[in-house]
């Protein structure tokens, strides 16, 4: 009889939590990936359409078994948002010490809110309680931020955030900090090369997005206009509604996809100590 059975692990519950951390990172991978794909074949005309997360949401149910995915996908989102909060409060990959730490773990705090919407968008759809189209849930955080006192300014916040992480998804991608985060050992040469390459056009297609998205929300704060916010969706309009639109939407589209590999790595390779 081995006497550790009956020894409590400590640490299971820190397992759960990089458990559900690397499920979340592989769901999210997800769901960039089919709003890049959709992107790709509505530029080359194939059949897509812009949208979304929530467009990706319903790409997803209308598969067979697609709500029992769709399901998964909620779930693996809300493995996220722990790991999120889990970084926020305790710092595991100590990363968030001295002043800039206050905003970053403020960063993680706010994704999490923002991928807790998500999944419970997503567990909406599951559940058949209403959709709505790829804008219509930005906007109408933006109409509540709009209402409160100095709700211009929280707009125009919201839109300088985005802006700064378009300029942090740019400065990431071309100083290869993502490597730091991962287990460049348990890769091959070759592997490593692949990530590198797929991860900085990822983040560069990251960052045009969210320069755009900025851009979207401070226009709505100017003009308390809550139907000027943007989202992925309109981002992605925006692109193809300019001179050789259909080919920089299409390349920016597979950006998108690259991102979605990248976090792929990020759930089989990210160093995750809860």
């Amino acid at each position: 009889m081995n006497i550790q059975e009956f020894i409590p692990d400590d640490n299971q519950p820190e397992k759960w939590v990089e458990r559900l951390a690397r499920f979340g990172y592989a769901a999210k991978g997800i769901v960039y990936m089919i709003i890049g794909l959709l992107a790709v074949m509505a530029a080359l005309d194939w059949g897509g359409r812009i949208t979304g997360t929530e467009g990706a949401f319903q790409t997803i149910a209308s598969q067979p078994f697609g709500k029992v995915m769709l399901f998964l996908v909620a779930v693996g989102l809300a493995g996220y948002v722990l790991w999120q909060f889990v970084q926020a409060i305790k710092d595991p990959e100590h990363r968030a010490s001295g002043a800039s730490g206050i905003g970053r773990r403020l960063s993680y705090a706010v994704s999490g809110l923002i991928y807790a919407g998500l999944a419970f968008s997503a567990l909406k759809v599951v559940f058949a309680q209403g959709t709505g189209d790829g804008g219509s849930g930005s906007q109408q955080q933006t109409a509540t931020l709009l209402s409160q006192p100095f709700g211009q300014w929280l707009v125009a916040a919201v839109g300088a955030a985005s802006i700064a992480y378009g300029c942090f998804a740019f400065y990431y991608a071309y100083s290869k900090q993502f490597r730091r985060a991962l287990k460049l050992g348990e890769m091959s040469a070759s592997t490593e090369k692949w990530m590198v390459r797929i991860s900085r056009f990822g983040y560069t297609a990251k960052g045009v997005v969210a320069f755009i998205i900025g851009y979207f929300f401070i226009q709505a704060a100017r003009a308390s206009d809550a139907s000027q916010a943007g989202t992925t969706e309109t981002a992605l309009q925006a692109i193809q509604q300019r001179p050789h639109g259909a080919w920089l939407m299409g390349i920016v589209a597979l950006g998108l996809i690259a991102y979605g590999i990248h976090l792929e790595f990020q759930a089989r390779y990210r160093r995750i100590s809860p």
